[in-house]
């Protein structure tokens, strides 16, 4: 059994090294893949010195499609997606996710924030299945059709999918675990005007 994690990343220079270090050392994953959607920071730049399998997209795509590219040029039978702007990531995280979908007691684990910052705790608490931490088996993104048109929707998609399909999901509590913000890393102006676009992508792909 083989194990992929990707690790789609949109201009994320200061948080993918940490992400891909932890991952480099979570002896259970086979093969990582770093899908640069677009940036134009050092994000590629960082992935590529440290070793990691880099796929650059020109021009950003959107998060669905940077995980449509990863899977494609993956070949893991379990596949583990986390976000390229984790903050406090570990191997316990990793093994979280992993290890129910590798004992068969689950077809997918969505991991959700405890204990990391109250704001992000808390938004994973009003909308839990927008988490971008997940593992899962590849047989199931088989069945997703237009999978890189839903951008930020693809959360939503892929519990959509378990629950049409009757795939067993449930979820992990990553303790200890956050992510930098939009309105951090863009500026509140610029920061809340994406998530309001990535609220209507995701509010779209719900409505499909």
């Amino acid at each position: 059994m083989k194990i992929s994690c990707v690790i789609p990343a949109y201009n994320e220079e200061k948080t993918i090294g940490n992400v891909i270090e932890c991952v480099k050392n979570a002896k259970m994953i086979d093969e990582i893949i770093v899908i640069s959607d677009g940036s134009v920071d050092e994000t590629a730049n960082i992935s590529k010195n440290l070793g990691v399998r880099t796929i650059e997209i020109k021009n950003n795509r959107g998060k669905g499609a940077a995980l449509v590219t990863g899977i494609e040029n993956s070949d893991g039978d379990i596949l583990i997606f986390l976000d390229a702007d984790l903050i406090g990531l570990n191997e316990k995280h990793i093994d979280s996710l992993l290890l129910p979908v590798i004992n068969n007691e689950t077809d997918m684990t969505i991991g959700l924030f405890k204990n990391g910052r109250f704001v992000t705790d808390i938004a994973q608490k009003v909308a839990p299945y927008l988490s971008g931490q997940r593992a899962l088996k590849r047989n199931m993104i088989q069945d997703i059709d237009k999978l890189d048109l839903t951008r930020y929707g693809i959360e939503v998609a892929l519990t959509k999918l378990a629950e049409k399909r009757h795939y067993r999901f449930h979820t992990v509590k990553l303790e200890d675990l956050t992510h930098i913000m939009k309105e951090e890393k863009l500026g509140f102006s610029k920061g809340f005007a994406e998530r309001i676009k990535m609220y209507w992508q995701i509010i779209r792909c719900m409505l499909m």
